[in-house]
């Protein structure tokens, strides 16, 4: 048996409901998230408002991955959710389990670039230990996934540990950083949730071309220069941008639809590596 159930914990949600507006960072257009409380196994559910009136539930799982672009959209039927993996890392790192997320668009919030603007959400909301429990899966063997230069694996352990190296030699400002966190609520909160979304100058064009950014601005992302950052203010850690990779990579990695520990030891991977990786993970799970 490749996954194991560990330790179990009580399931959580929401005690509140919460609202949030703002703007997309990719199709630049405002939406509502209306977050609500939901009952045991539920799981996290968007639903996406259709044109007759009723709601189209699209479950945060793998099955429902559309595309992994420059960030992770899920789709069902007519109903389209992008951009949620910073959500969803806050939903993960809070231990989240049950909640129906509805949104009155097509693109989930950007906030300021990064978890932050979840995480007071969460705090907003309160956060309600239920009933039943949830079991916690542990790897009793590696997995692995590489595709050229990227490079994932998962070990077993005992914690959610993530190592990352982020290796940018197109980028001077940037280059190589490296970092590696034990995560759990605290570490989460105050490492990684405040690190921005981040792109190289000489993408933007690129990226404006492809039809996304269309909401970035410096108030949600971090631009990197060869000569400097352009940015409101300065980068809240030095390796901001690995971090946020991090984030991205929780958020990702959240999509196999079950809490698990393992090492995941990640080299420049993105979306499209690491919702492969989460297959991956998932399939040792349940053999």
């Amino acid at each position: 048996m490749s996954g194991f159930y560990m330790l179990e914990r009580t399931q959580r949600t929401l005690k509140r409901e919460v609202r949030y507006s703002g703007v997309g960072i990719h199709l630049g257009k405002s939406s509502t998230l209306h977050l609500q409380p939901a009952q045991t196994n539920t799981g996290i559910v968007f639903q996406r408002q259709s044109a007759s009136g009723n709601y189209e539930n699209v479950p945060a799982l793998l099955d429902h991955v559309y595309t992994t672009g420059r960030s992770t959209t899920l789709s069902r039927g007519s109903a389209v959710i992008a951009t949620v993996e910073h959500l969803m890392a806050a939903l993960r790192s809070n231990n989240i389990d049950n909640l129906i997320i509805q949104c009155s668009g097509e693109e989930i919030p950007i906030g300021d670039g990064s978890s932050n603007v979840f995480v007071e959400l969460i705090d907003q909301a309160g956060i309600c230990e239920q009933e039943d429990k949830v079991s916690i899966a542990r790897l009793t063997r590696p997995v692995y996934y590489q595709h050229q230069d990227i490079f994932l694996a998962a070990f077993p352990s005992d914690e959610l540990k993530i190592s990352y190296t982020l290796h940018y030699p197109q980028s001077s400002t940037i280059g190589t950083q490296y970092k590696s966190l034990v995560i759990n609520e605290e570490s989460f909160r105050r490492e990684i949730a405040p690190c921005r979304t981040f792109a190289l100058y000489n993408e933007l064009c690129f990226l404006m071309e492809k039809g996304l950014i269309g909401g970035g601005c410096l108030d949600n992302a971090v631009v990197f220069k060869d000569d400097g950052i352009i940015s409101r203010g300065q980068l809240r850690f030095a390796d901001e941008p690995v971090r946020h990779k991090i984030l991205d990579l929780i958020g990702d990695l959240s999509l196999v639809g079950r809490p698990f520990v393992a090492h995941v030891l990640a080299v420049g991977s993105g979306h499209s590596s690491n919702i492969a990786f989460g297959k991956k993970i998932l399939e040792a799970l349940e053999l």
